[in-house]
């Protein structure tokens, strides 16, 4: 093999002096190699763009501009660099491809066994993940273009640096062959010095590199759990969203009930009110509910950046439409969520039958969610979720399964939850104020209010409590403005909580407002012991009201008392039916006193939509269970 060192035709070697005649010696001053003569060039020879020592550089450049421009991409997204995940892993492979080419520039003069065999299970692992990547669909699909060529890049890049560790070893050991007869052996302390600091920062490369590929393969675990419901593409097919209804449409005269839609608040809907609105539909609280997940959560993709709370409400519009459904809506939100209901609510006007906001988030405060502290540890967070430590100690130390990272306890940990938090940060004092100041401005007045908030919170924050008594005013008819004294911010984790928002739901577009079991007791004082069952007609042609259901205590059978209650704007049509009042919980009967008048319409409805109610008839609780079927007094 010719000497990788030759630089003379046919590989003959420089001499290392001029050879001289005796006689000369006296007349020709002697000349030494290195030694700068008057042929001697004053500038090294300029470096060419397609010379060797170039091409680290490009590679180099090339490099961090695609690093910039990924970077740039997590707070703007540019066109066409989308992708349908966080973004986060194409970032990561970018920099393990910048750690690589700035080791190989630092330390080339130094190459070492142990360097080329960690860069070569660098390299391994990297084409595992690649392989991984394009293997798996989900995963396909969420990194997208630019996090395979991310990792392509990175691949590529980390094989060259084992080429090149190992071409410079093989030279260096001949020339020092070439010089002395033998490869040296001996290191310098400042070539130990190098090559220890080189392999640890190897060592710390391939152990990133293996976290980066159990986080992979969690992640297509996870992605074996099908949705709930159904993704729809929305804003020109760049992403999907996730959307589940359940619950019937119609009642049982085959009128349209109206859908109570949920908005998450700062945790997914899986992790928050999903248990209460399943329980809330298994007992009969609410015929139908659907949510959808907000870009980020669950099983939706993340939405290009800025992405602020009117773009999810128009995103939400069109995922509804996809989906087929249509109004009239109940909105239930909480916490942070109430911001983009309030902005769902105000394009869509008359098909909105009431509001329902468990401890909102006031726009005067969403200066909290834009802390540029906060958005910094958000955005450190995402650089290193790729990581997964806490995921994978979970997955192996605790048993997480799928459901608690994709929309349960652990959901926080991946880094589309936590792109979906940083971009909701970096617009939440810019655009998503000005988006929900002018929704507050063109809500409908007339739409039934209902707020239910933290009495902990309140106590804690007296800006909070101002802040919650003026959205008490976000429209001219407050139905009732619960504080329940001792539940968090969550205010369904608790019983009291739950109670309270089950109070206030809404049905057929009329508010009713439920009893709980310290009410029930209170009207039981008041009344003269007359014992019964209520039931009542409502005059709506699309829908029969139900009476509300009344938490409260085992007792006996009770009698009947009909009660007619017209509607203001139709006096002329009435719908007739008898019901028990049932306990929500045990599904039994509860015993109250008959009450006056201003009782039955505090039990039954909002007093400003009911005319005046009528007895019927009132069955003695003396008689028998067949006399009470039959008696009409």
């Amino acid at each position: 093999m010719g000497s990788l060192w030759s630089t003379r035709p046919g590989g003959e070697r420089p001499k290392s002096a001029p050879t001289h005649n005796d006689e000369d010696d006296e007349a020709t001053p002697r000349t030494v190699v290195g030694q700068p003569d008057e042929h001697t060039r004053l500038l090294p020879q300029p470096l060419t763009r397609d010379g060797i020592a170039i091409r680290p550089l490009e590679r180099v450049l090339i490099t961090f501009l695609w690093w910039v421009l990924l970077l740039v991409s997590i707070f703007v997204s540019p066109p066409g660099l989308h992708s349908r995940g966080s973004g986060f892993f194409d970032f990561s492979y970018t920099s393990l491809s910048m750690e690589n080419l700035i080791i190989l520039l630092l330390f080339f003069s130094t190459p070492s066994k142990a360097a080329q065999v960690t860069c070569l299970v660098t390299s391994v692992l990297l084409l595992f993940d690649m392989i991984m990547i394009l293997a798996v669909p989900r995963l396909r699909v969420e990194e997208g273009w630019v996090g395979i060529a991310s990792v392509v890049w990175a691949l590529l890049i980390a094989i060259w640096v084992v080429i090149t560790d190992r071409v410079v070893a093989w030279g260096k050991g001949e020339e020092e062959e070439r010089l002395t007869g033998r490869s040296e052996t001996r290191r310098t302390l400042r070539e130990w010095v190098k090559t220890l600091v080189s392999e640890i920062v190897l060592i710390v490369v391939s152990i990133a590199v293996l976290l980066l590929s159990a986080t992979l393969i969690l992640r297509s675990r996870d992605s074996s759990l099908a949705p709930l419901g159904e993704r729809y593409y929305v804003d020109g097919d760049k992403y999907q969203v996730h959307i589940f209804c359940t619950g019937n449409e119609t009642d049982k005269s085959g009128h349209k009930v109206p859908t109570v839609l949920f908005e998450a608040g700062e945790r997914p809907f899986g992790l928050s009110l999903q248990a209460f609105a399943d329980n809330a539909i298994s007992n009969g609280t609410i015929a139908r509910y659907c949510y959808a997940d907000r870009p980020g959560f669950g099983w939706s993709d993340n939405a290009p950046s800025p992405f602020s709370a009117g773009m999810a409400a128009d995103v939400l519009s069109e995922t509804l439409t996809r989906a087929g459904e249509s109004g009239p809506w109940i909105l239930a939100s909480a916490g942070v969520g109430s911001v983009y209901s309030r902005a769902f609510s105000a394009r869509h006007g008359k098909d909105i039958t009431g509001l329902l906001l468990i401890d909102p988030l006031h726009e005067d405060l969403l200066y909290r969610l834009a802390s540029p502290h906060r958005g910094f540890f958000l955005w450190l967070r995402g650089i290193l979720s790729p990581l997964g430590i806490d995921r994978i100690s979970g997955a192996i130390f605790r048993g997480r399964s799928r459901e608690d990272r994709v929309y349960g306890g652990s959901a926080y940990q991946g880094g589309k939850y936590i792109k979906a938090k940083l971009q909701e940060s970096l617009v939440a004092n810019s655009l998503t104020k000005n988006e929900v100041t002018f929704s507050k401005a063109i809500q409908e007045e007339d739409t039934p209010l209902a707020i239910v908030s933290s009495g902990i919170e309140l106590r804690k924050d007296s800006v909070w409590e101002a802040k919650q008594m003026d959205l008490s005013h976000l429209t001219k008819k407050l139905v009732a403005w619960d504080i329940v004294n001792k539940a968090p911010h969550e205010v369904w984790e608790t019983f009291k909580g739950r109670e309270a928002i089950v109070r206030r739901r809404l049905s057929c577009g009329d508010w009713v407002s439920w009893l709980s079991v310290e009410e029930a007791g209170k009207l039981y004082l008041q009344m003269c012991g007359i014992v019964f069952t209520a039931a009542y007609t409502l005059n709506m042609p699309h829908r029969l009201q139900y009476p509300p259901l009344i938490p409260g205590g085992n007792s006996q059978l009770a009698p009947t008392i009909e009660i007619e209650y017209p509607r203001k704007e139709q006096q002329s049509t009435s719908f007739h039916t008898s019901h028990s009042i049932i306990d929500t919980t045990i599904n039994n009967k509860v015993q109250l006193p008959m009450p006056n008048f201003k009782m039955l319409r505090y039990l039954y409805a909002a007093p400003q939509d009911i005319c005046p109610c009528a007895i019927h008839s009132v069955i003695s609780p003396s008689l028998s269970l067949h006399d009470r079927a039959s008696s009409n007094s």
